[in-house]
């Protein structure tokens, strides 16, 4: 017994013994999520009568500068190659500001670094640091803050740029294509923003996605919100934007010749096919027709008739036209392609639809077939585009079933005569209870002229209603299992169409509302829903469901 006892307390020993001699990893502390902080700056925050050509500001830890040509902000704004900032691809515990030209005189300069600054190790951000000075008396302390939402779109974009400039003598609407802003600032990844250190005085401002980060309108690429009235500091504290993009002024660049039977005019903005004229004198049996690129903002001038070595045309732009004389090849035509767009299904409410790569002239329906079940005809409208390259045909297919569609030669006839070979599709339909079904009841208290339309998680159109019916009721049917939205347009001029507004002419535009809550529909279901519109004069954007 006692030798065992023995044998017991000497194995505890060497037990011990073992475990002292393990080395063992250090298990580290909390980690870091603290973001860095100032601990002082030469010359001091906020400090008055800055006449210096150097600003440093030193933090607790090391820090780098992250994105920081989108996200500093510094208002009035200062010409890029009027100031350096450090460190810039390094680290380091200080950041230094070096001006390279003398400041405005009684003027507070804020220097809005954003999310810029993060610390080395963890990568903590320093979010919305500002710093400031002035180079008068004192350092303005007024703020204007509020909400920028887009007018058409959903979801709205982050870093929008919100510019104020002073009202004086030499200031008109168009400064703001023309001048960069006295103050600037950015909602920078948000949609709010907060206008700091503003002096009283009476300004313009207005609310740009600045897209070249140019400091100036852009029509063409920017969208802008702004006020009709100019505002005063410090009455008006709370203004709220909705940003949108205008039509573009139509411009118009050189056409372009393509083949024996195409020409092609470029444009931008909204183009007008009676701006182009032809200027030469031809054939008796030249004849032409326009219709657009679906994939190019470029018009399609297409002709036939006898051969000619070029055609002088006049394009009115503005109040001026411009002559262009295009010399014609021989570059053999486009052939007549045609091509389905509603592939092997068709849901129950839509229509085939197919699409020409030539403009298409003449549809005759009696060469044109729809067998369904037991090989019975079924009867159909036939529709063409406007723009004379699509083809629908609606008919009131019934479900589970399948569809042969036929187009025999001559059914489809091109600008040239050309038709095509017999075409043969074949469809089918969905069963009933793949579908669900949503029921919506409006309840508003103006009866004026909207859209209301059904639009997926992408904006995209499902179904629209833009006639008013007495009980403001509508039926969304055979809709495919999905997350969906509503939306409303005040159609204020009854156009049927949202219309964008214009900043020249201070037309804002239409306001759109979202619903605020998605509808999760499902396969083999109904939904009933009831909207409350907001009144006319609310500043509400959504929708709300009763």
């Amino acid at each position: 017994m006692n030798r065992f006892r023995n044998y017991f307390l000497i194995s505890l020993v060497l037990i011990s013994l073992i475990q002292c001699a393990r080395r063992s990893l250090p298990t580290g502390g909390f980690k870091d999520t603290l973001p860095p902080v100032m601990l002082n700056s030469s010359p001091k925050m906020n400090t008055v009568f800055f006449d210096k050509e150097k600003i440093t500001i030193t933090f607790d830890e090391y820090i780098k500068l992250v994105d920081l040509t989108k996200q500093l902000i510094i208002s009035p704004p200062l010409e890029p190659n009027k100031y350096n900032v450090k460190p810039q691809g390094t680290v380091s515990k200080k950041i230094q500001i070096e001006l390279l030209d003398s400041l405005l005189e009684n003027t507070t300069y804020t220097f809005n670094f954003g999310e810029s600054i993060v610390d080395n190790n963890e990568g903590n951000s320093l979010p919305f640091f500002n710093f400031a000075i002035s180079t008068g008396a004192v350092i303005d302390s007024l703020e204007i803050k509020g909400k920028i939402t887009d007018a058409y779109e959903r979801i709205t974009d982050s870093y929008t740029a919100i510019y104020l400039y002073p009202i004086d003598s030499t200031h008109t609407d168009s400064t703001v294509f023309l001048k960069k802003p006295f103050y600037a600032t950015s909602t920078l990844d948000s949609t709010v923003y907060n206008f700091k250190n503003l002096r009283p005085d009476k300004y313009q401002i207005i609310a740009i996605k600045d897209v070249a980060g140019n400091y100036l309108f852009d029509q063409n690429t920017d969208k802008i919100g702004f006020t009709e009235e100019p505002i005063n500091l410090p009455s008006d504290s709370v203004i709220n934007f909705r940003i949108f993009k205008e039509i573009p002024n139509l411009f118009w660049s050189r056409p372009f010749f393509i083949n024996k039977n195409k020409i092609g005019f470029g444009f931008f903005g909204k183009p007008d096919h009676s701006a182009i004229k032809v200027r030469s004198k031809l054939p008796k049996n030249f004849r032409y027709i326009i219709n657009r690129n679906r994939e190019t903002d470029t018009l399609n001038f297409w002709f036939r008739g006898s051969e000619i070595d070029s055609i002088r045309f006049g394009i009115k732009q503005k109040d001026t036209t411009k002559a262009y004389t295009i010399q014609l090849k021989d570059i053999e035509p486009d052939p007549l392609v045609i091509s389905p767009i509603t592939k092997n299904s068709i849901e129950l409410i839509d229509s085939f639809k197919i699409e020409s790569s030539l403009p298409l002239v003449k549809i005759n329906m009696d060469l044109i077939k729809i067998i369904g079940l037991d090989s019975l005809e079924v009867e159909f409208n036939a529709h063409l585009d406007k723009n004379y390259d699509q083809l629908a045909l609606t008919f009131s297919p019934l479900p589970n079933d399948n569809y042969k569609i036929q187009f025999y030669p001559e059914a489809m006839v091109d600008f040239w005569g050309q038709t095509h070979d017999t075409l043969i599709y074949n469809v089918k339909t969905r069963p009933i209870s793949e579908y669900g079904n949503l029921f919506l009841q409006i309840l508003r208290e103006e009866k004026s002229p909207f859209i209301l339309e059904l639009v997926d998680l992408k904006n995209k159109m499902i179904r629209r209603y833009d006639k008013i019916n007495d009980d403001d009721y509508y039926e969304f049917k055979y809709l495919l299992p999905g997350k969906y939205l509503f939306r409303y347009i005040r159609d204020k001029n009854g156009n049927k169409k949202w219309d964008t507004g214009n900043y020249l002419k201070k037309i804002q535009p239409e306001m759109v509302y979202f619903s605020s809550d998605t509808i999760d529909l499902r396969a083999n279901w109904d939904i009933n829903q009831q909207l409350r519109i907001p009144s006319e004069n609310s500043s509400n954007f959504n929708l709300s469901y009763k």
